[in-house]
């Protein structure tokens, strides 16, 4: 018989994989705080994750599994019992975390009824099938709180009031006399590292043309890697600003805030841009399980765009790049509309 949760709880939510799942998990913490606000969110997650987990005013406090990592089993339980946590929840799942909780004896550890592991390690499972759901992805952790007993069924357009991205420091000189504030500062990520579906060079090359020189202030983002990958691409444009591989995370963040608006296809950015209040405008793939229903990005100004909401071929889950067939005007009327 599981023990009632004291008001001053403290709950571990544990997310330790990209920069974009990061982003829409922690709307949970937002929410938690809305019910219980004298409780104690705490967020495992990794090195690279730890800036942008750092923006949410409804963290507490970041327990960095990286540095977990380099314990040995012994000490990775006591380093996680010093923390004297109530809850944990696994909305990443990973078997060895979920068998880390339960040794540091966390009370209460809540995990999903479909991976094996959660049967020996956790006392509350929650039926939640990500595959197989309509949900967004943020809609989606929600769900994982049910064993609260608060309301979990937050619509699309109400997630971005949970994310309380509040914690954003100053921008170094270095790039802030980039920003020019007579024009309109455009941020385009062609990239993705293989995370999603990417729209192409050639398409934002396009869209840069159409983009007036004396209104936008184009920006272009991206890894070292990235920046290898373009360097035809950043040639042929001379009047795009180079920053792919120039600014650390946190660095890149507080540029995103200083900028006004974003595109991207399906990755981190996207979403920090949306959870920003900046204009942030997705380019999408509509098959499953990629699509714009699962993973559009969640903010006042976001936007996504598909070529074909019905294509064949990606509801058939074939080899598609629709994705490359929208038209770079539609990007200019977003950007355009108010």
């Amino acid at each position: 018989m599981l023990k009632k949760l004291p008001d001053n709880f403290k709950i571990i939510l544990s997310r330790t994989d990209s920069i974009g799942d990061v982003v829409l998990t922690l709307p949970m913490a937002g929410l938690l705080k809305k019910y219980f606000p004298a409780c104690k969110v705490l967020f495992l997650g990794r090195t690279y994750t730890s800036e942008v987990i750092a923006l949410s005013k409804y963290v507490d406090e970041f327990i960095n599994y990286d540095n977990i990592l380099k314990l040995n089993n012994k000490q990775q339980s006591e380093f996680l019992t010093k923390f004297n946590a109530d809850v944990i929840v696994h909305v990443y799942p990973k078997s060895e975390i979920a068998w880390l909780g339960m040794r540091a004896g966390i009370p209460l550890r809540v995990g999903t009824t479909n991976r094996l592991y959660h049967w020996f390690t956790c006392n509350k499972l929650i039926k939640l099938s990500r595959k197989n759901s309509h949900l967004h992805e943020a809609q989606l952790n929600f769900k994982l709180l049910h064993f609260l007993k608060i309301d979990i069924d937050i619509k699309l357009n109400e997630v971005c009031n949970f994310y309380g991205f509040t914690n954003i420091t100053s921008l170094e000189g270095t790039f802030d006399h980039l920003i020019d504030r007579t024009k309109y500062n455009l941020i385009l990520h062609p990239k993705s590292k293989g995370s999603a579906k990417e729209w192409g060079l050639d398409n934002f090359a396009s869209l840069i043309k159409l983009l007036a020189p004396e209104k936008y202030n184009i920006f272009i983002s991206g890894t070292d890697e990235d920046a290898k990958q373009m360097q035809d691409f950043l040639h042929d444009h001379p009047r795009v600003t180079n920053l792919a591989g120039k600014l650390s995370l946190k660095q890149f963040i507080n540029f995103i805030s200083k900028c006004d608006a974003l595109v991207a296809a399906s990755t981190g950015p996207l979403h920090i841009a949306a959870a920003l209040n900046k204009k942030a405008i997705g380019l999408f793939s509509p098959k499953r399980p990629i699509h714009p229903g699962r993973w559009m990005p969640l903010g006042k100004k976001a936007h996504y765009v598909t070529f074909n909401d019905n294509c064949e071929k990606c509801k058939a889950k074939e080899a598609c790049d629709c994705i490359r067939q929208i038209n770079p005007s539609q990007i200019v009327d977003l950007l355009e509309k108010p």
